[in-house]
């Protein structure tokens, strides 16, 4: 049981062990906070392994910051996202710390504008606890939105998989030079984007923690080529499933690939005993409208709130 002791003392990110630390706070504080609260461990683990030097970069000690109670049970984190962007991961006992994090973050995390200053954090709506707190130190809520998807399996039957004539599915395959360039082809194709490399993928892919071929899918089009891909992560200690990322390449649309893979993800996730799953998604009509086709019908919707001073 964590304590509750009021000793707190915060220090910078030191350690390959401070990961793990991290890590195991995301983990601890999913069952008793709310969705999205803290990130999930895909996301961390890709904040680490997707970075050009996965096992160590001086710059964590710097924008990285710790807080642990008398005992040294960690307790809440302080890192960016993206440049000028601060994110919070916090224990729910110690909320009292967010005024703290945030001065901290304000004062090494923000961005440098001209002779302005300006930092981003992202909270959901149901939060009212950190947006009052925002709007105390100045904060104000932009358009810029976000929204995270809930399926629960219940007792649910899950649909059969059917993919069209001539497109094949299957897993990504381990050291595959040729795949981690496939995946990074379709990222550079869907989120019109140029930096996806089969390095990348595949650095990912070896060393992330999360990363399982046997939930990474894909339907592979007749010239061989990824037509759409389906990411899963599972963990196993709350026993959740996150679908990240989900994505058909403009050239294969409209012929049901993605929705396909969902439901191949849903069954391999629900014979593993997942009990619930996640997706982060925008605010598109047509992604919106297939998630909740297939069963994500609960949605929670947050706002980047900035500070420019």
């Amino acid at each position: 049981m964590l304590s509750t002791s009021q000793c707190i003392a915060d220090r910078a990110f030191q350690s390959d062990e401070d990961f793990w630390l991290v890590r195991n706070l995301l983990i601890e504080t999913y069952p008793i906070t709310p969705v999205g609260f803290n990130w999930e461990i895909r996301r961390w683990d890709g904040w680490r392994y997707r970075h050009e030097n996965p096992y160590w970069n001086p710059e964590w000690e710097r924008c990285i910051r710790l807080w642990e109670n008398e005992i040294g049970e960690l307790v809440g984190v302080v890192h960016p996202d993206s440049a000028g962007e601060a994110v919070l991961e916090v224990h729910p006992d110690y909320r009292h710390l967010e005024e703290e994090m945030l001065v901290w973050a304000e004062e090494h995390l923000a961005a440098e504008d001209g002779d302005r200053r300006q930092l981003d954090i992202f909270v959901f709506e149901y939060d009212t606890q950190r947006r009052r707190l925002l709007e105390q130190r100045g904060y104000e809520r932009t358009p810029y939105s976000g929204v995270t998807r809930r399926l629960r399996f219940g007792n649910k039957a899950l649909p059969d998989v059917c993919l069209p004539v001539g497109y094949i599915l299957r897993t990504t395959r381990p050291h595959s030079e040729a795949d981690y360039q496939r995946v990074a082809d379709i990222l550079n194709a869907v989120f019109n984007r140029t930096y996806h490399t089969a390095k990348e993928l595949g650095t990912f892919a070896t060393l992330a923690p999360s990363f399982r071929h046997d939930l990474n899918l894909v339907a592979e089009a007749p010239d061989g080529s990824f037509a759409a891909l389906v990411g899963i992560t599972y963990d196993e200690v709350n026993r959740r499933g996150l679908f990240e990322p989900v994505c058909t390449h403009p050239d294969h649309r409209r012929r049901g690939l993605a929705r396909a893979l969902i439901y191949e993800g849903l069954h391999r996730l629900k014979a593993l005993g997942a009990t619930d799953v996640y997706v982060d998604t925008g605010d598109t009509v047509p992604a919106n409208e297939l998630y909740d086709a297939v069963g994500f019908t609960e949605a929670y919707t947050g706002y980047i709130w900035r500070k420019v001073f």
